[in-house]
């Protein structure tokens, strides 16, 4: 019989006859028999060091800024006779935003989600606080009476308090619990990338 290639070579005296043996993890490729098999590991990417005080600090500011932002959007959506349409879903919203805030600059600290979880039920509830002042404030002015939305917060806060409270209802707890589950979720996600 004959056969179209070179018959196999027989190894020198000393030499492996199965190939050099394979290079460790990690190590520049070898010539020969597998060499080079494993690629080398991926560089690790350098952690973001944890800034709690900032993001604490962040964290403040957001609130304050969402709680404006949320009452200003109750005010848009309110009618002139004093009633509004509920759309409570911006509640989540406002958690979102803030747990994204508080995680992307306060990094991977433990208890940075916690945190946004009193920022954002925190925002919520001042929102929703100044948007029924404002509400109130506007439905007096058009009404020909004069009552500031600074002199509802600051001199008849307790009869507002006492208002949110009557209206305090299972939907309300609910987009409390969705807005800060939300902030806690995004707080964490955005704190480990």
């Amino acid at each position: 019989m004959s056969a179209n290639f070179p018959p196999p070579q027989q190894p020198a005296p000393g030499q492996n006859p199965y190939g050099s043996p394979q290079a460790p993890y990690g190590a520049p490729p070898q010539p020969g028999f597998n060499g080079g098999a494993y690629p080398p590991p991926a560089p690790v990417a350098p952690q973001r060091p944890d800034n709690m005080a900032l993001g604490l600090l962040v964290g403040v500011a957001a609130t304050l800024v969402m709680a404006l932002a949320y009452g200003g959007v109750l005010r848009l959506m309110s009618k002139n006779d004093g009633t509004f349409y509920e759309f409570r879903l911006i509640a989540i919203a406002v958690g979102v935003l803030v747990g994204l805030v508080v995680g992307k600059v306060g990094g991977r600290n433990p208890l940075l989600p916690v945190a946004a979880i009193v920022f954002a039920l925190a925002a919520i509830i001042l929102g929703e606080l100044f948007g029924d002042a404002l509400i109130i404030s506007h439905y007096v002015s058009s009404h020909g009476g004069e009552l500031s939305t600074t002199d509802i917060l600051f001199h008849h806060f307790g009869d507002l308090w006492k208002t949110w409270k009557h209206d305090f209802d299972f939907k309300r707890v609910l987009f409390l619990l969705f807005g800060g589950l939300a902030a806690f979720g995004l707080a964490k996600r955005f704190g480990e990338n």
